[in-house]
């Protein structure tokens, strides 16, 4: 959360950010769950934060199986990897949770978590930051990475600071509560960066403001 005003933006700009307004529209009831397939966007922009893409190998399609009909003189595109997403997210968005055949990400809003403008934890944040480690050690995660993003007040640069100072300070705690667990951590703040709701409303951008944490899923799901 930034209380300073917001920054004009280009058309251009606003279309080269990835967001998921319908996903985040879709999802205003403790307890619904879906699933969706993610598949690759028309654009260059990532729409998630690098090293979080899917690293299945595309399946091998025979184009010469007797079962495949193509017409004449067509051939078939090359093969791309559609995760399934499962996707929870509690009443008023504060809790979030993705599950694909690979990961598991676990997201808090920032109020939650922490005051206006700040990256000191509330008192009642160690809970909520407890029930994230203890779906890491259920999983059995080695890798766990801890990402911070902001709306879109204020100055990017701004934002970059918060951010990651907030991702840093839910590390601390995770750390705290996995001991000497053999965990990796990767930490870093995006500010502005990949959005899952519109930040033209309030609405939006309290979704926004986040820290996400994410690792490998492991046998024990």
């Amino acid at each position: 959360m930034r209380a300073t005003t917001p920054r004009a933006r280009g058309a251009s700009a606003l279309a080269a950010r990835p967001a998921v307004t319908a996903l985040a529209a879709a999802v205003l009831f403790t307890g619904v769950q879906f699933t969706l397939a993610a598949g690759a966007r028309a654009d260059e922009t990532p729409s998630v934060p690098p090293g979080t893409e899917s690293t299945s190998p595309p399946p091998q399609v025979d184009a010469n199986a007797p079962g495949l009909k193509l017409r004449g003189g067509a051939t078939l595109a090359p093969a791309k990897v559609l995760d399934i997403i499962s996707v929870v997210e509690s009443q008023g968005g504060e809790e979030r949770r993705e599950d694909t055949p690979e990961n598991v990400k676990m997201a808090l809003q920032a109020e939650v978590l922490f005051g206006k403008d700040s990256a000191r934890l509330t008192s009642s944040a160690n809970a909520r930051i407890a029930e994230i480690a203890a779906e890491i050690k259920k999983q059995k995660a080695t890798k766990v990475r801890v990402f911070g993003f902001t709306d879109d007040l204020g100055t990017y640069e701004h934002g970059k600071v918060l951010s990651k100072q907030r991702a840093d300070a839910v590390q601390g705690v995770l750390n705290d509560q996995l001991g000497s667990a053999g965990i990796t951590y990767e930490v870093r703040g995006y500010s502005e960066d990949y959005p899952i709701a519109d930040n033209s409303s309030e609405e939006g951008r309290k979704k926004n403001r986040r820290v996400e944490v994410s690792f490998p899923r492991g046998e024990s799901s």
